[in-house]
């Protein structure tokens, strides 16, 4: 049996030989954190700095070297996220991952971003593009630097390409699809809405709430009525069931920000708090990196979030401003009618037919041979894929497929001076467009929108597709930075924004709903800045991290009082059900079940009342969560007006479809958790912060995912926490005084999983914990030099 022993001992050394191989290999991609490095056209030496946590300082001694060091420290900690971002926007994953990524690439190709990048590219000012030439040799260098390829590429058995100055802005581009996603569908699904019901019930129905408004100038939108007419059948029947009737009370879920002047901050400063809201996955969305170099207008030191493949600090502030962003969710794009001759070659404009341009899209497939993909093109913009009412083609016009809606303009705020400054550079930038919230160190502060706003001319009715064919309704170019809402030096000394409605007036008009948040989560955070007379970093903080549910009460006292009725609680074994409503519903914790009950019960009841309206969505290629329309505001109104002639047709009574609401919904959670003690709120909620590859190789998801545990927090309340969606930055922030600010991320500072960077700040993130808004001392130190 000798010789069985040695075949056992030689597989033994061959598998420990393949480990160590694997090891060495993982090892190998890891970023270089100390000693020297040379770095081709730097104009002088330049240091990566590290602090315990890996947050990143880069000092050099100008800003192009700084990109260059930058995009070097980029491409070591995060080249695969920034692979996967360049290659979603432009449609080109299944060149990586295989034909399951197919769908999504041919649904990106629309919007030919690739052939855009090129052209803003094309356009940039001489000083933007050679900063982003200096970027991208420093990824490319700090690509070839590793001792090997990130270890995700040696489970697709793929190689890295190198970067190029158009992904960088491929990367901007994937930010407009993540931060406007609808695309032209919430449009198309307001028409439907418009021709099913009278125009009194589209009124009521696609009314914004007036239950919640909490806009910065204060101004109010009135309730449209409930109509005096019945249900229309579209509300009443349920024709055909609907397979996904999930309720989408806006088109956002998240992010804050919010400021307080001089007057009302401690120590007389002026202070800034911003939490942008994603989904979430590991690694997180945001990079830390402090920049400091010199230039003939002085010395300059930055420091906040930076997005890994772009050479730009997104938020933070530079010792005389600071700056931070949440998602208008206004309306940026139109769905533009087509007429098409009987070929579908050629469509009506202007009196005559044009040709529709026809682009073909070669799509590479990992593995499998390429494939072409056609896109149709108007003089407006492409043509959207088949949407109800079948046979009716759409044209999307966008401002992410216009070359003012790509640029680096956004470098302007690093140097700004002040408010003003920053306020003037917004109206050029083009980028996805953002509430920009500023707060300078002469403790004034200001808002207005960064990103290129269209002149709409003509257009009187911007929620539904628009028939441009006679020329009168147009787009006629973007307004200059004069005519750009602002609000600078606010009477109060506070200004919020929060996803929802920003401003009244012509303001408002300008801007357009987009599935603006229905204004709860605004109305928390400007009433706790409105609670305190003087505020500190401290104060701002606690606000991001409110979870108390004030939204639900109302819900939670129609359980109380009008559903939860002695004889239907007997009959139904109810009594611990009505227990945790009466005792744990006040704040989305996560050992609260009396929160997550009355959030069912409220989602199950809204769910009931708009199922036949879900259903009709569905028969037209669409989604009731497409439409921009608030289920809160008019299914409150049905519920509290109980009108026989209101009823969807499926019940005989409101108490009948409340109570059926509440039985539906428990068991549901009992199904879900096992009983009605154990369906927490935290239970329900966990942290999911998943590596992209986890999914595919589960296996392999605890070494690649984030620790995850039951969250405080939800949609409709300033910490948000709603299933995977969450505070992908916190940030608090005094310009001048940025010692004394904070700045967490979840996850942390590396991609790769052997880093000790990767978890780095997960654990302050989870718990709520205040990190410092500036690195700490050095704890690694590396040298590039020419």
């Amino acid at each position: 049996m000798a010789w069985l022993k040695r075949i056992a001992l030689g597989l033994l050394a061959l598998v420990m030989l393949l480990a160590l191989a694997l090891w060495l290999a993982l090892r190998g991609s890891l970023a270089q954190l100390d000693g020297e490095r040379a770095l081709p056209a730097l104009a002088a030496p330049a240091e990566i700095q590290r602090d315990a946590r890996g947050y990143v300082t880069v000092t050099a001694e100008n800003r192009a070297d700084v990109a260059r060091a930058l995009g070097f420290a980029h491409a070591q900690e995060r080249f695969f996220q920034m692979d996967l971002m360049r290659r979603n926007a432009a449609g080109e994953l299944s060149a990586l991952v295989g034909a399951k990524a197919l769908p999504l690439d041919k649904a990106r190709r629309l919007h030919r971003f690739r052939h855009r990048a090129d052209a803003a590219l094309a356009a940039l000012p001489a000083d933007e593009r050679a900063l982003l030439d200096a970027y991208v040799s420093g990824v490319n260098a700090g690509l070839a630097a590793l001792g090997a390829r990130p270890p995700e590429y040696l489970l697709l058995r793929q190689q890295p390409a190198p970067w190029a100055a158009a992904d960088t802005l491929l990367v901007a581009y994937g930010m407009y699809l993540d931060l406007q996603g609808a695309q032209g569908r919430d449009d198309i699904a307001m028409g439907v809405l418009h021709d099913s019901v009278p125009a009194d019930w589209y009124a009521f129905l696609s009314q914004h709430s007036a239950d919640w408004q909490a806009a910065m100038d204060d101004s109010r939108v009135s309730a449209v009525p409930l109509p005096a007419g019945p249900l229309p059948d579209a509300l009443r029947v349920v024709k055909t069931a609907c397979r996904d009737c999930g309720l989408q009370d806006s088109r956002d879920i998240g992010s804050n920000n919010f400021a307080v002047a001089a007057a009302h901050g401690r120590d007389g400063r002026a202070l800034l708090a911003d939490d942008m809201h994603l989904g979430l996955r590991s690694p997180g969305t945001w990079f830390k990196a402090r920049l400091q170099w010199k230039d003939a207008a002085g010395s300059h030191d930055i420091a906040g979030a930076t997005l890994a493949g772009t050479p730009l600090l997104v938020v933070g502030s530079n010792g005389r401003v600071a700056w931070g962003f949440t998602n208008t969710t206004s309306d940026w794009a139109d769905v533009v009618t087509l007429q098409l001759n009987a070929a579908g070659t050629h469509y009506l404009s202007g009196g005559v037919e044009k040709p529709l341009k026809r682009s073909v899209e070669r799509i590479e497939i990992a593995g499998q041979p390429a494939v072409d993909h056609e896109v149709l093109e108007s003089e407006w913009g492409p043509v959207m894929p088949q949407q109800a009412p079948k046979g009716q083609a759409y044209a999307l016009r966008w401002v992410a497929h216009d070359p003012e809606g790509m640029n680096l303009h956004l470098l302007k705020l690093e140097t700004a001076g002040g408010v003003d400054d920053a306020v003037r550079a917004a109206a050029g930038a083009g980028i996805p467009h953002q509430n920009l919230l500023l707060a300078d160190s002469t403790g004034r502060i200001a808002w207005t929108v960064i990103g290129a706003i269209p002149r709409r001319v003509g257009v009187d009715d911007m929620d539904r597709p628009q028939d441009w064919r006679d020329g009168r309704s147009r787009w006629q170019g973007y307004l200059p930075a004069a005519e750009q809402p602002r609000i600078v030096d606010p009477a109060d000394g506070r200004l919020w924004t929060a996803n929802s409605r920003m401003v009244g007036g012509d303001a408002m008009k300008t801007v357009g709903n987009g599935g603006w948040d229905l204004g709860a989560r605004a109305q928390q955070i400007r009433d706790g800045l409105r609670a305190q007379d003087r505020l500190d970093e401290a104060g701002l903080h606690a606000i991001q991290l409110d979870h108390r549910a004030l939204f639900l009460q109302r819900w939670r006292q129609l359980l109380l009082d009008r559903v939860l009725t002695p004889e239907f609680v007997a009959a139904n074994g109810l009594a611990d059900y009505r227990a945790e409503v009466a005792r744990s519903a006040d704040a989305a914790r996560p050992d609260a079940v009396g929160y997550l009950l009355v959030r069912a019960f409220r989602e199950q009841a809204l769910t009931q009342i708009f199922a036949p309206l879900a259903g009709l969505m569905e028969t037209r290629g669409l989604k009731l969560r497409d439409l921009k329309m608030v289920p809160e505001t008019p299914g409150w109104a049905l519920i509290q007006a109980a009108r026989p002639d209101t009823l969807p047709g499926a019940y005989k009574s409101w108490p009948e479809l409340l109570q059926q609401a509440v039985l539906a919904s428990r068991k549901e959670l009992v199904d879900r958790h096992g009983s009605v003690a154990a369906a927490t709120w935290g239970a329900d909620n966990p942290t999911s912060m998943r590596h992209p590859l986890s999914q595919a190789v589960p296996v392999l998801s605890g070494w690649l995912d984030q620790a995850s545990q039951g969250m405080a927090g939800d949609a409709h309340m300033p910490r948000v926490h709603n299933h995977g969606h969450g505070q992908s930055e916190r940030m608090v922030v005094s310009p001048g005084q940025e010692e004394r600010g904070l700045l967490v991320i979840p996850g942390g500072q590396s991609g790769h999983p052997m880093s000790p960077f990767y978890r780095s700040d997960h654990a302050a993130w989870l718990a709520g914990e205040a990190l410092p808004f500036l690195p700490g001392g050095a704890a690694y130190r590396l040298v590039l030099r020419p």
